[in-house]
């Protein structure tokens, strides 16, 4: 769960209030904008991708853009924290 807070903080801290050539330098090469891009709009390669992908992510919640950034920069480390609680329960630990 830091480890959530901390990369939504990160990539908040550097989105947020940012054009979207900003937001793209940002995520350029992280899992969250690979995340992004297959949320994308079919047909779009690159940097379309991943810009309508974010902006899909971000709409679904009521925001734009830079919410879908954040949105994806914190999906992995959720799904890993997600994983390590169930996993932790099956086992009684």
């Amino acid at each position: 769960m830091v480890a959530t807070g901390v990369t939504a903080g990160t990539t908040a801290a550097a989105v947020v209030g940012g054009s979207a050539a900003t937001i793209m330098s940002a995520t350029a090469g992280t899992t969250g904008a690979a995340l992004a891009a297959t949320a994308g709009a079919t047909g779009t390669a690159g940097g379309a991708a991943i810009a309508s992908g974010m902006a899909t992510i971000g709409g679904a919640v009521g925001g734009g853009m830079a919410t879908g950034a954040i949105l994806a920069a914190a999906a992995p480390a959720a799904a890993v924290t997600v994983l390590a609680v169930g996993i932790c329960k099956l086992f009684d630990w």
